[in-house]
Order: structure tokens, then sequence, then C-alpha cells
């Protein structure tokens, strides 16, 4: 008698944990509602890029391929873009040791005279422009060390700690780049 009731104790000490968290997770739909903790904007699904789609000037070489991208997509540069070029330099300085994992870029469907150090300018394709034309221009973008076009921020209302919030949390967890 005296085994019979250590097994059913071992047995509900091993199904009861797992019975009241399916129940918990099923009947409490408030739990988990899914939301996240990084300040931009999931770019859903993801856009992912070849080389083909961004073709980089004269002057600045580059690839997208092995570092994360801050890319400021524009039709031309002005003074709002000049401020989000700062801001990007900003952030990236402010990334501290983790700065040589960054890049930024100046992704621009007309043609522009900035010439930034440690700026690249780049032009997009066709295929990446048609793709991009679902966010309203002028957004900052944070591309992976592959390639694909993951975040977006609005550079109008930018803030600088949450941006850096969300580099430093995928840095944490992210061995590429």
């Amino acid at each position: 008698m005296n085994s019979k009731k250590e097994l059913w104790i071992l047995l509900a000490s091993f199904v009861l944990p797992i019975a009241l968290g399916t129940a918990f997770f099923y009947w409490n739909p408030t739990a988990f509602t899914g939301t996240t903790v990084n300040y931009g904007e999931f770019v859903n699904p993801i856009i992912t890029t070849s080389k083909e789609d961004v073709r980089f000037s004269e002057k600045t070489k580059g690839t997208l391929q092995g570092l994360w991208t801050l890319a400021y997509v524009s039709k031309n540069c002005d003074s709002g873009c000049k401020r989000t070029l700062k801001d990007m330099k900003t952030i990236r300085t402010l990334m501290n040791e983790d700065m040589r994992r960054i890049q930024r870029m100046l992704l621009i469907d007309g043609t522009t005279n900035v010439e930034e150090s440690g700026l690249l300018v780049a032009y997009p394709s066709v295929n990446l422009s048609q793709q991009l034309k679902r966010f309203p221009n002028n957004t900052l973008y944070l591309i992976d060390p592959l390639g694909n076009v993951m975040l977006r921020y609005n550079p109008q209302d930018l803030v600088i700690k949450r941006v850096l919030k969300d580099l430093k949390r995928l840095f944490k967890y992210s061995r590429i780049g």
C-alpha cells in the first residue's frame, strides 16, 4: 500500500506542473499578450537583401554582410536627413566597445553630395525600393549582419536611448556581426 502512495505522489509531481501550466496558458489570455520589449517596429515580413539590391557609390565601398547596419532611407538629403545622420553617429559612438559591430549607411534614391567619414552612401535597386515603399519615406532601418532589414524607427521622434537599448539587447544575444 505504501509503494502505491509513493507512486501516485511521484506521478503527480511530474504531471501536475505541466497540467497547471497548460491550463494557465489557455485559460488566461491576458498573461501572454504577445508584446515585445523592443522600441523599434519589426519589419514584418523581414526584407531580405542581396548584393544586387544595394549599389554603393564609388567613394564609399562596403557590404551589408558581417556588420549590423543603421540605414537611413531617403529620396534626398535635407536638414532632417543630416540630423538623423548625426543621431546615427551618436548612437554608434555611444555603443562603446560594440561600435565596431555597427556601420552607418545612407540609402538614397536621388543624388547627394554628403561626404562624411565612416558613412556609406548607397543606392537601392528597384526591387528593394518597391519593398521599402510599404513604409514612410525618410525612415531609419536596422539591418542584421546577414542583410535582413528587421527593425525600423521613425527619425522624427527618434529617442537615442531607446535605439541603444535595442542594440545592446541584440548584441547581448547575437554572436554574429
